[in-house]
């Protein structure tokens, strides 16, 4: 997420913004989750890769939204 933006306004929010850095932090840690869970690496069932899943767009849609409203 965020790849075509700089990773320097990236970096900048993430200190700037408690909530963008604990939803940042929160995204990734659901993407490896998530990526593990298809590749068969973690075990977890349906239902909990659906939530995780649903987290996850929660997640990246907040992110997003913080991002498009700040200046850059």
């Amino acid at each position: 997420m965020f790849e075509n933006q700089p990773q320097a306004e990236i970096e900048a929010l993430i200190k700037a913004d408690p909530e963008f850095k604990q939803l940042y932090q929160r995204h990734r840690e659901l993407d490896k989750k998530v990526t593990d869970a298809e590749l068969g690496v973690l075990p977890i069932d349906g239902n909990l890769l659906g939530q995780m899943k649903r987290e996850k767009l929660v997640a990246k849609q907040r992110l997003l939204r913080i991002y498009d409203s700040k200046p850059h």
